[in-house]
């Protein structure tokens, strides 16, 4: 009985020590520079994934992923940014990583620039410039930008009304 009992304790315990092994593996990576793992830990850091659930330094990881031209963290690093979460809100700082992410074909980053753009949001409004991100993020298949691209051409915002 007793064996078994350990046998259990030991099956319970083992995947928090080894997450918590290979967070610290990841940490030490990613203080290294290596930006899969910058990225991955600012997730981890967002998510509350085997570390307690810190938005602001998951923004720290992401920046240092994002500086290093990663565009999924650069996108993230908008969305941080959009919503004030983990730093203080900024659509200036928003559309900066949103363009940065965009221009590499990240097909989101394209839709929240286009919708930026649409809004008014850290930019000058100029509905040319979002229905020429919606339309890159819609012809990617993008759902959102394909409904906003749909809505332009209805209300005539940025194109000929059709």
């Amino acid at each position: 009985m007793r064996r078994i009992l350990l046998i259990l304790t030991l099956v319970a315990i083992s995947p928090i020590m080894l997450h918590a092994q290979s967070i610290d593996k990841l940490t030490k990576r990613a203080k290294r520079g290596n930006v899969e793992a910058q990225f991955n830990l600012g997730y981890s850091y967002f998510y509350g994934d085997g570390v307690v659930q810190d938005y602001a330094e998951a923004v720290k990881w992401w920046r240092k992923a994002a500086e290093q031209g990663d565009a999924e963290a650069q996108y993230n690093l908008a969305n941080c940014y959009h919503d004030g979460i983990g730093v203080q809100q900024s659509y200036d700082e928003a559309v900066k990583w949103y363009r940065k992410a965009a221009e590499q074909g990240n097909v989101n980053a394209q839709c929240n620039l286009g919708y930026c753009y649409a809004k008014g949001l850290g930019v000058t409004k100029d509905q040319y410039e979002a229905v020429k991100w919606y339309r890159k993020a819609a012809e990617q298949g993008n759902a959102t930008a394909q409904h906003n691209l749909g809505w332009c051409y209805q209300s005539g915002l940025g194109v000929t009304k059709d």
